[in-house]
């Protein structure tokens, strides 16, 4: 939403213009939205928001693509080169090291979706022969989608800009025109975020609440519903969700840089969730023998992707670091 602000600023005061603004209140807006779409009971009731988001996430990065083939032609080939950003004025040894840790983070938070993986599969109504079938295809098909737009943005983001590439493609201006299709893309992105958030905190509100049930089972808070108009919102999910959606709107505002907080969240949950303990439910499920030679290629793979969330991790929270020495809380810069 700030991007959107600053687009139009630049277009019409010029791209050096500092078009400097608070990110603070659009915060505090997308929060209260939060809270609204929070109020949804069950994860099987948003199916419709993830459908939407997913058609957001396709056209910012269709935009994001084109805007970058555009810029490489115009430049008349690729910029930068296949060694990275070159150690020079500016960039240490040291840093490139960290920053070269810190997109592992990255990378692993984007392909780290064993939150929701679970949930989704929970909610499928599918034809025969299986959910577990069905879920496959679709995680193939997926994965391979999302592999192509990361690797494709990515790439041609980089061919587009070299050493001089934002951190962000449509946020971090790498491109000021045309501003209105910038306008677009950057909206896409708001309406995809809104829909994630859902996606990914529903499970986590279906999961708290169960316990709560199950320990204070005669609660009459927990049971006691509020009316608002035709809805019947339960208070203890009203109180609860909102305060929790709170919460991670202040802390969003304390710590106003994207990039380094996704890294480490990434590194820190990538290994367990979406490696060891699939490949530890596998192993068992399917008998697999100690020393073999499936089991030594699992454990191979497990190992090796241990060490990247070690070497994210590292990398982020030299990030972080280095972010919170930048960065006033609650500044909203």
């Amino acid at each position: 939403m700030l991007a959107i602000k600053r687009a139009d600023c630049f277009h019409s005061k010029g791209h050096r213009n500092p078009c400097r603004s608070s990110s603070n209140p659009y915060m505090i807006l997308f929060g209260a939205v939060e809270i609204a779409f929070s109020q949804i009971p069950d994860f099987d009731q948003i199916w419709w928001l993830s459908i939407v988001a997913a058609a957001m996430s396709f056209t910012y990065a269709t935009i994001g693509l084109s805007l970058g083939i555009a810029q490489t032609v115009a430049n008349g080939g690729f910029r930068g080169s296949l060694t990275g950003v070159s150690v020079a004025a500016g960039v240490s040894p040291a840093q490139k090291v960290w920053r070269s840790l810190q997109a592992f983070g990255d990378i692993s938070f984007a392909y780290s979706y064993a939150y929701i993986l679970i949930e989704i599969q929970d909610t499928i109504r599918a034809p025969p022969p299986s959910e577990a079938a069905v879920m496959k295809r679709a995680t193939m098909v997926s994965v391979a989608t999302t592999t192509f737009f990361y690797m494709m943005c990515g790439c041609l983001g980089y061919a587009a800009f070299g050493a001089a590439a934002p951190d962000n493609l449509l946020t971090g201006f790498g491109f000021y025109e045309p501003f209105w299709l910038l306008d677009v893309a950057n909206a896409a992105i708001v309406v995809h975020l809104v829909g994630a958030y859902q996606v990914f905190v529903q499970p986590l509100f279906a999961f708290v609440e169960a316990r709560a049930a199950a320990r204070w089972p005669g609660s009459r808070f927990l049971a006691r519903e509020v009316r608002v108009g035709p809805f019947a919102l339960s208070v203890f999910r009203l109180t609860w969700r909102t305060a929790f959606v709170c919460l991670t709107t202040v802390a969003a505002m304390l710590l106003p840089f994207f990039g380094d907080v996704v890294g480490l969240l990434g590194a820190i949950s990538f290994w367990p969730l979406t490696v060891y303990f699939p490949v530890e439910m596998y192993i068992k499920q399917h008998g697999v023998r100690r020393w073999s030679t499936r089991w030594v290629c699992l454990q191979t793979l497990s190992a090796a992707c241990f060490l990247v969330s070690v070497a994210g991790a590292v990398g982020s929270t030299a990030g972080v670091v280095g972010a919170v020495k930048l960065h006033r809380p609650f500044s909203g810069y």
